[in-house]
């Protein structure tokens, strides 16, 4: 369908030179790039779709784009779907940079506890196509992939700021699946005592939910209920608000029971929430105090991760 758009070897005719660093973050709710944040969903439409509002085409086949949230898996490499978002994602960047065709450096995580044993297949499935075109809202990109580079998350959210931070700091990032612990020395992470736990986000919403069928014969939207853990405020009736108000209040508790059980200090320990579940822990907890930050910017992985691919850029271009 896009045989005019592809070129054999190299990068396309009049290709912009510059290459381009997008850093995504990958999140089993939301997709994040510097600037779009989108949910991680993504369906095939079986016929050519009369409006293209959010739908990529490629290899043929149309789908949709940030619909339904996916379900959770193992890995994120178990399908397609990664990387159809990575291409939306991709696109949404392109635009907003006015580029059409771009050589492009893609720059990703995973988080520190799983770095090794998932790197270099999170790697394989982003590169698999070195040179691709595809359209998306009726717009036609040629990309080529000139390297994908994992960095760890939790750490990219705080790489800019590291400067700033304490000799030591414990740096929690509260994701849609995941809960992640990494304490910081002098600007490092302390790889031995980083831990990961099912414990994000959608875990939370589905204890929200099961305890309003319980009580109230009825579910709520994941939504609705995001919309209280952004803001705090609710348009839901009274009796479903106060069964979410609890659930974020419990699960804020919970978050810092974690932190208790690996022997941080809640008083004393210089603590950073990163995360869509930053804001979270800033409107529901209890527990506050001059040690407790919060990055509330749900990029700020993405961000990080761009960041830190620029670094490493410039420091190879000055071995040269």
């Amino acid at each position: 369908m896009f045989k005019w758009l592809f070129k054999k070897k190299g990068c396309a005719k009049h290709m912009n030179n510059k290459l381009e660093v997008i850093g995504i973050d990958h999140g089993w709710s939301m997709m994040k790039t510097i600037s779009q944040v989108f949910v991680t969903g993504v369906k095939e439409i079986t016929t050519t779709p009369a409006l293209f509002g959010d739908v990529l085409e490629y290899e043929g086949k149309f789908y949709k784009v940030g619909t339904v949230r996916q379900e959770v898996k193992d890995t994120k490499v178990e399908d397609d779907s990664f990387y159809l978002l990575t291409l939306a994602a991709v696109a949404k960047e392109l635009k907003r940079r006015g580029l059409a065709e771009a050589k492009v450096f893609l720059a990703v995580g995973l988080p520190l506890t799983r770095f090794g044993a998932e790197k270099k297949d999170f790697i394989s499935y982003l590169s698999r196509e070195r040179e691709l075109s595809f359209a998306f809202e009726g717009d036609y990109y040629t990309i080529t992939i000139c390297k994908v580079s994992v960095y760890p998350q939790c750490y990219a959210a705080v790489a800019d700021k590291l400067s700033v931070f304490r000799r030591r700091q414990l740096i929690v990032d509260i994701g849609s699946w995941t809960l992640d612990l990494m304490p910081i020395e002098d600007m490092i992470p302390d790889e031995g005592d980083c831990f990961t736990q099912e414990m994000g986000l959608i875990t939370c919403m589905r204890t929200i939910n099961e305890e309003c069928v319980r009580k109230l014969n009825g579910e709520i939207t994941e939504s609705d209920i995001q919309y209280i853990m952004r803001t705090g405020e609710s348009e839901l009736p009274p009796e479903y608000t106060e069964i979410v108000v609890n659930g974020l209040k419990k699960f804020a508790d919970t978050v810092y029971q974690v932190i208790r059980e690996h022997k941080y200090n809640l008083q004393l320990t210089p603590i950073t929430f990163v995360g869509g579940g930053a804001t979270v822990m800033k409107l529901f907890s209890s527990n506050a105090g001059d040690n407790i930050s919060y990055i509330e910017d749900v990029r700020a992985n993405a961000k990080g991760y761009e960041f830190l691919a620029k670094v490493a850029l410039m420091k190879n271009s000055g071995k040269r």
